[in-house]
C-alpha cells in the first residue's frame, strides 16, 4: 500500500489538524512548520512572524480512498483562502494559505483546483493561497500534536477550532471516519 503526503497551511494547525484527523482515508497527520528561513524553529520563533515559517499540516493519506482533488475540497471550505496572512483573528505571514507540495503531480492538481475555483467563482474574492515545493518542514513540539483532541475546552478550541470541525461534519458526511 504506497501513501503519499501534502502538506497544508490554513492558519493555526490546530484547526487544520482537527478537522484532517476525521477525514476518511487520513493516515496520519502532523503539525509542523514549513518555508522558513531559519533552522530549528520553535513555536514561539515562528510566532513572531520573522522566520518566513508558516504554521502547517502534514497530511499522509491513501489515494485508494481519497484523492488529492478531495483532501484540497475539504482544505478549501474548511478555511478562508482569501485573506493574506490571516485566517480569523489570526494575523501574521505564519497563518497564510498554502500547499505544500513534494511532486510536481500535487503541484499540478492544486494549481487546477484553484483555477477551477476560480473560473467558478467559488469565492467573492481572489484566492491567495500559495502553492510552493515543500522547504525546511520542521514538526511542531509534541504538546500541538493532537491538541483539539486532548484540549476541546480551552477557549481557542472551543470558539475557533470547534465551529472548523462543525463544518466539516456537516457539509461533508461522505469523507467522516466512521
Amino acid at each position: 500500500m504506497t501513501h503519499e503526503s501534502i502538506t497544508l497551511g490554513g492558519g493555526c494547525f490546530w484547526c487544520v489538524e482537527a478537522v484532517f484527523q476525521l477525514v476518511r482515508g487520513v493516515v496520519k497527520v502532523e503539525s509542523g512548520y514549513s518555508n522558513g528561513r531559519t533552522s530549528k524553529p520553535t513555536y514561539e520563533d515562528v510566532c513572531s512572524g520573522t522566520t518566513g515559517y508558516v504554521e502547517v499540516l502534514k497530511i499522509e493519506f491513501d489515494p485508494a480512498v481519497i484523492t488529492l482533488k478531495d483532501i484540497l475540497y475539504i482544505f478549501f471550505a474548511t478555511h478562508n483562502p482569501t485573506t493574506l496572512n490571516q485566517q480569523g483573528n489570526d494575523i501574521g505571514t505564519q497563518y497564510r494559505s498554502g500547499i505544500y507540495y513534494e511532486n510536481p503531480e500535487h503541484a499540478a492538481v492544486a494549481k487546477q483546483v484553484i483555477e477551477d475555483f476560480t473560473q467558478q467563482k467559488i469565492f467573492d474574492d481572489p484566492i491567495v493561497t500559495e502553492v510552493l515545493a515543500l522547504e525546511k518542514y520542521a514538526s511542531a513540539e509534541s504538546y500541538h500534536q493532537n491538541y483539539f483532541k486532548t484540549n476541546p475546552a480551552q477557549g481557542y478550541c472551543s470558539y475557533v477550532v470547534a465551529p472548523k470541525v462543525a463544518k466539516f461534519r456537516k457539509g461533508f458526511t461522505t469523507w467522516l471516519k466512521s
